[in-house]
């Protein structure tokens, strides 16, 4: 259940915020510009590729990871592969996982680590694996870990990640927190930018600062739900089953990190997909248990003690507006031809990276506050 009441009383939330999320989401801002000026100190601009990589290769552990692997292939991708390497191993811990290079690797190749905890033994173990093939290595980890020092002895590039402006969050939820991802997407937006895979100059990514802040401006506490995009769209999720559609390159990979992060913070399934598969992917949960008026038991039962059943509802995040050919309308026609409830993003108008940052800043301010409403608490 959640507690819509809380959403309105800044004061509570912040009491009810043990992990510092809205303070993670809010300082999205500022990580991004303390991680593009470790970059530049770390002499990223100076860089002189001998051309572009063959292959980028993202290694990591945790929802952040998997996060910008994904992003680093849609903004990435088409200028050349970009795969990310799965960790193996007996539990999701820092000394019981284990990464390798695929076969094919090598001197060609570039190979980015990205890890907000840093001691992970596998991740060193893939940088002097790295090393052996020739692969170039780029890092970004916390300044004092042991994983920078397997970099350097493998002759590799560390970039310190970004920590909070006025501390960090709990190590429980560090991976997932909104402002973890932007520690270690920034320095690699700035690295592909100079080897020519996408364009990310330094005023670009002032630009993205600058839109997570005025989007922290309208996603904060003290805004009220009826004008905060990401307390609506938590309070419309509430109960439901989020059947997240995305239309756009830029829009997928926020769509699946939603799922993942509302997962992960708050303990609520989602799917996600891309138009116009979602539809049929989806369509039949629309007209089966999880539809708007499904109730398969006894009308008549008792059911005063009982929760009530999840619903589907469909949530359509667009990178931008766009023009031309659109599924968006077929997918508000399916949805609403089964009475399903529709929630609905689209960025103002800017570059790629402005948009993308304003739709990860707005559903990770929506995942925060669900987090924080609902019976599991934050």
């Amino acid at each position: 259940m959640l507690d819509e009441s809380l959403l309105d009383a800044p004061e509570a939330l912040a009491r009810a915020d043990r992990r510092g999320l809205l303070r993670g989401a809010a300082e999205a801002g500022a990580r991004v510009r303390t991680a593009a000026r470790h970059a530049a100190e770390a002499g990223i601009a100076e860089l002189n590729p001998e051309g572009r990589p063959r292959a980028v290769l993202v290694a990591g552990s945790g929802t952040a990871a998997s996060g910008v692997a994904d992003l680093i292939t849609a903004l990435a991708g088409a200028s050349a592969p970009v795969t990310r390497i799965h960790p193996t191993g007996v539990a999701p811990a820092a000394g019981a996982m284990r990464w390798t290079l695929p076969g094919w690797a090598g001197s060609v190749d570039l190979l980015l680590i990205v890890t907000a905890d840093g001691s992970e033994p596998g991740l060193a173990l893939l940088a002097e694996q790295a090393y052996r093939r020739g692969c170039s290595v780029v890092a970004v980890t916390p300044h004092q870990s042991p994983l920078r020092e397997a970099i350097d002895g493998a002759h590799g590039l560390v970039v310190p990640m970004a920590s909070a402006p006025h501390g960090e969050y709990d190590a429980e939820t560090s991976a997932a927190g909104p402002g973890t991802l932007w520690a270690l997407f920034t320095p690699l937006l700035a690295l592909l930018d100079r080897v020519g895979l996408l364009t990310a100059p330094a005023e670009a990514l002032q630009s993205v600062a600058d839109r997570l802040d005025r989007t922290a401006e309208r996603c904060g506490p003290a805004i009220a739900t009826y004008s905060n995009p990401a307390k609506t769209l938590a309070a419309e999720l509430a109960d439901s089953l989020p059947l997240i559609w995305t239309e756009g390159e830029s829009a997928a990979p926020v769509g699946r990190r939603f799922a993942a992060v509302l997962a992960e913070l708050s303990g609520r399934p989602a799917l996600a997909a891309e138009l116009p598969e979602a539809l049929p992917a989806h369509g039949a949960m629309l007209a089966g248990s999880f539809a708007a008026g499904a109730d398969p038991d006894d009308f008549f039962r008792d059911r005063v003690d009982e929760p009530d059943p999840l619903h589907a509802r469909v949530v359509l995040l667009r990178d931008r507006p766009t023009g031309g050919l659109s599924a968006a309308p077929a997918a508000r026609e399916l949805a609403l031809g089964h009475d399903t409830a529709i929630s609905e993003l689209e960025p103002d108008e800017g570059t790629e990276l402005e948009a993308l940052a304003e739709l990860l800043a707005v559903t990770d301010f929506a995942a925060v506050y669900l987090a924080l409403a609902s019976a599991t608490g934050a």
